[in-house]
């Protein structure tokens, strides 16, 4: 079941860059862009509960989502781009096993915990 939900969220990337293509920027915007979501991790500076917010916020695919009809409706392009990348980032990050974040830790997300385990 792992590996049927890591293809579905390839799929997704790339129906992300491909969607991307039809806008009007140059493809290599969407590679250069491709972190820039995880950004959001600066709440962690102020602490883990506001780095949480700020991080699923922008890696929900629903915010992307969002973003990309709100953008199509209003004609907003650069809306459309944003959405995209974040759907296309928040995919990826699923395939390398990084998920939605609990208020407690960086480390502790719906797929489980991340990162090394503590050695005794």
């Amino acid at each position: 079941m792992k590996t049927l939900i890591k293809i579905e969220e390839l799929f997704l990337v790339a129906l992300s860059f491909y969607l991307f293509l039809n806008l009007p920027y140059m493809w290599w915007w969407f590679l250069i862009l491709f972190f820039a979501p995880d950004i959001s991790m600066i709440g962690y500076l102020i602490n883990p509960k506001v780095g949480a917010l700020t991080y699923d916020f922008i890696h929900h695919k629903g915010t992307a989502v969002a973003l990309f009809i709100l953008g199509s409706f209003l004609h907003v392009q650069w809306a459309q781009a944003a959405g995209l990348i974040i759907l296309g980032h928040s995919s990826f990050d699923r395939i390398l096993g990084y998920g939605m974040k609990y208020s407690d830790s960086f480390q502790h997300t719906h797929l489980g915990m991340i990162g090394r385990t503590p050695t005794a």
